[in-house]
């Protein structure tokens, strides 16, 4: 066998193991996931009656499924704002020599991202806690007992408590992914720029922004992917979707479906529905914020 030939089955044999098991576990069950969509089966029999595109034509006229996939937009589009803006601000400050303490500070930041989300809903929903709450108390303490709230309990503002929570969730990842790149930049650039004059926001936005912006790209389809994923543990953990399904969202609706319902290829309808919205609104991010690479 040739230096080259033994190479290539090195290769063969190192990369093989992985693309079975992803194949198994990824793109098999994706597949399987279309297919049982286009089946009306309670999941647990063996009668199977296919109905083609029903399950979707019901999906549109289902007016829970269109509140999860509201409460899904809502959380998608504040988490991806809020948790941008902070934590691009925070990694802006943490990465400022001046600051004394600034890896305590990551370190702060960074806490709640290892928490478990069971962990984190646990949290909030004591804070959130009407009666003995923290976030009542404070108010009560201030004297502003006209803004309590049965945060969890008020359809109206229910789903603002959750996006809070995601929030403060994920505010420390991002920020220490942003204080990377921006350690990266080279301090020539920064030092040029007050020679020429250029204020230290005027330095933030022409030259710390642009050189970031691949990093910031990445992360936009980071958040896409994981509010939809946390939301539905943390709504699970934290309010089961109520009061009357205010702050249901893709992935909850789907699971009570399919194993609470017993209704299996409605759910893998909406699945399907999960996953191309997904794809779509990566797609489009990722196509909207491309710009030249800048290299330095």
């Amino acid at each position: 066998m040739s230096k080259t030939s033994a190479r290539n089955f090195f290769i063969v044999v190192c990369i093989t193991p992985a693309i079975l098991l992803f194949t198994i576990f990824m793109v098999i069950p994706t597949i399987d996931v279309f297919r049982m969509s286009l089946y009306q089966w309670g999941g647990f029999s063996n009668e199977k009656q296919f109905v083609g595109f029903e399950n979707f034509k019901f999906l549109w006229n289902d007016m829970k499924f269109i509140q999860a996939f509201q409460n899904s937009i809502f959380l998608i589009v504040i988490v991806a704002i809020v948790t941008l803006l902070f934590a691009i601000f925070f990694a802006a400050v943490l990465t400022n020599k001046t600051i004394n303490g600034r890896g305590f500070f990551r370190i702060i930041f960074y806490i709640p991202n290892i928490l478990s989300i069971v962990v984190i809903a646990g949290v909030f929903s004591a804070i959130y806690d009407p009666s003995s709450g923290l976030l009542n108390s404070i108010l009560g303490v201030f004297n502003l007992e006209m803004w309590q709230q049965k945060w969890l309990g008020n359809q109206q503002i229910v789903i603002y408590s959750v996006a809070f929570a995601l929030v403060w969730q994920a505010i420390g990842y991002y920020m220490v992914m942003y204080m990377s790149s921006m350690a990266s930049v080279p301090a020539s650039f920064y030092e040029a720029a007050s020679l020429e004059g250029a204020s230290s926001f005027k330095q933030f936005t022409d030259i710390t922004l642009p050189l970031i912006w691949n990093n910031i790209r990445t992360t936009l389809t980071f958040y896409i992917i994981s509010t939809i994923n946390l939301s539905f543990l943390l709504v699970k953990a934290m309010t089961g979707g109520g009061p009357d399904g205010s702050t249901e969202v893709f992935l909850s609706y789907m699971y009570e479906q399919a194993y609470g319902n017993s209704t299996y290829g409605y759910g893998m309808a909406i699945g399907v529905v999960v996953f191309l919205f997904s794809f779509i609104l990566s797609a489009i991010i990722s196509h909207i914020t491309k710009r030249d690479v800048l290299e330095y």
